[in-house]
């Protein structure tokens, strides 16, 4: 028989099932890379939406060890028949994408049934994979794609409300709790009859992390303690360093002209939009600070505007040669990684949280909803951010923008954030491949565990081979 071919029969084999959105995928598919690397032999479920973002982010170098299987979706009038990825989506549909995948369970066992994988690693949104998993005796781990701090306070908040909240640097605000608040309220709401608990404790008391001891040791503790389920941190996740592309090249000889962090990026994600108000300070902001700057100013789809008509009257010409404007796909990874580049005014999302750590640039602050405000205190707590503080009605003003970024790009405070950013990235660099070594020995043992008692039945040759060809057994 053929060695290789018998080789990655004995390998272990991991399902992976992430949500649509980009901030989900990418988190997961730099984890299957690194099983991949470590010996695993990933599978990660797709479907119509999330297809092309996942094609596009698995190397060739992967091509044998991570191989995509779709899921087929059934048709909702909600969801337009060439959506590509979440950002194709309307506004506000979330909710009938989750019950679009729900309605997919058939199909999801179906792909269970085919591959018969030794263990299956789901989104937290997509809770319900759990109980198909246990209905094929496969056993599943959710894989938790925000920070440790952010989830430890929806768990407390949700399930332990009578524990009180040790961490008060990261606390939200009025306004943010009063916008919490509705959205749990809202999600209340929009439960079905039979919706699985995200926070459900499962058959297993274990959860990945898209996180570091680096960074979270504390609120890892915390939430351990306060779960009672075992957290895993698996580190996070790494960009590549792409290279230029044809329509980059412009941007990329501009700012390298620009003096060493002396550009500010400002970009608010893909899937998130600012009000006119809120677009207009920001631009007087930028226009105030003196500062160079890329700024990604984006529309919901449908609602396109030309840059002319959606910034104040004479912006562009004003700002001349000082910034650039850009409405459509903004290479993030490389302006970043540039040396001209000295802070990211973001809304601090865990996955521009990331890049920024991982790039070693300082944050701006900015939060808009959800777990951003929480994100960006843990951020200021770590010594790599400062906030662009709102009024008491949560509004942001010019004044206040082009002061907080005076202060980073010019001022000793600027210096202390980049020597301090770019420590902590280091560090995470130094200790990433410790964490997902460690995280590689949880999951080959937890699977050892499992069928230590089913080795009579199962064979117990093909079993010691799996856990072999793994290497880190």
């Amino acid at each position: 028989m053929d060695t290789k071919v018998t080789n990655r029969r004995n390998t272990l084999k991991v399902l992976m099932f992430p949500w649509l959105a980009y901030g989900h995928i990418y988190p997961f598919l730099d984890l299957a890379k690194k099983l991949a690397d470590r010996g695993f032999s990933i599978r990660v479920c797709s479907t119509v939406i999330s297809r092309e973002t996942i094609q596009r982010e698995i190397p060739e170098k992967y091509s044998a060890s991570i191989k995509i299987v779709e899921l087929r979706l059934p048709k909702l009038p909600e969801i337009p028949p060439n959506c590509r990825t979440t950002k194709d989506l309307p506004p506000d549909v979330d909710s009938i994408v989750l019950k679009a995948l729900k309605l997919s369970k058939p199909n999801f066992a179906k792909i269970l049934e085919t591959l018969k994988p030794d263990l299956v690693i789901y989104d937290l949104l997509l809770q319900w994979a759990e109980g198909v998993a246990k209905e094929h005796q496969v056993q599943a781990i959710k894989f938790v794609a925000m920070g440790a701090a952010v989830f430890s306070y929806f768990f407390n908040s949700i399930r332990k409300p009578e524990v009180e909240f040790p961490f008060p640097d990261i606390y939200p605000g009025k306004i943010e709790l009063a916008r919490l608040s509705e959205l749990i309220a809202k999600n209340a709401k929009e439960r079905e009859a039979d919706d699985v608990d995200p926070f459900a404790k499962g058959n297993l008391q274990v959860m990945l992390m898209s996180t570091s001891r680096t960074i979270e040791s504390k609120y890892i503790d915390f939430l351990s303690e306060l779960s009672n389920w075992k957290v895993i941190p698996v580190g996070l996740p790494i960009k590549n360093r792409v290279t230029d592309g044809a329509n980059e090249v412009e941007l990329i000889d501009w700012l390298g002209k620009k003096d060493e962090s002396s550009t500010v990026f400002v970009s608010f994600g893909s899937e998130y939009f600012l009000s006119k108000e809120d677009r207009e300070e920001i631009a007087f902001g930028l226009e105030l600070s003196n500062v160079n700057f890329v700024w990604v100013v984006r529309f919901p789809e449908g609602e396109e505007q030309n840059l002319e008509d959606a910034l104040p009257k004479g912006f562009l010409e004003r700002i001349g040669e000082r910034g650039r404007v850009l409405d459509k796909f903004a290479p993030q990874s490389r302006i970043l990684n540039h040396s001209s580049t000295g802070g990211f005014i973001s809304p601090c999302g865990w996955s521009n949280v990331i890049d920024c750590l991982d790039f070693g640039v300082p944050i701006i602050a900015l939060p808009m909803h959800l777990d951003q405000p929480m994100n960006a205190r843990l951020m200021i707590e770590l010594g790599v951010a400062a906030e662009i503080v709102r009024d008491d009605d949560g509004k942001i003003h010019r004044g206040e923008i082009a002061e907080t970024l005076e202060g980073v790009m010019t001022g000793k405070t600027g210096e202390n954030l980049r020597a301090k950013v770019r420590d902590v990235s280091k560090n995470l660099k130094s200790t990433g491949g410790e964490e997902m070594d460690a995280a590689a020995k949880q999951l080959i043992q937890l699977y050892k565990s499992i069928e230590k008692s089913y080795k009579h039945f199962s064979g117990g040759e093909n079993y010691e081979i799996k856990l072999k060809r793994c290497r880190l057994y």
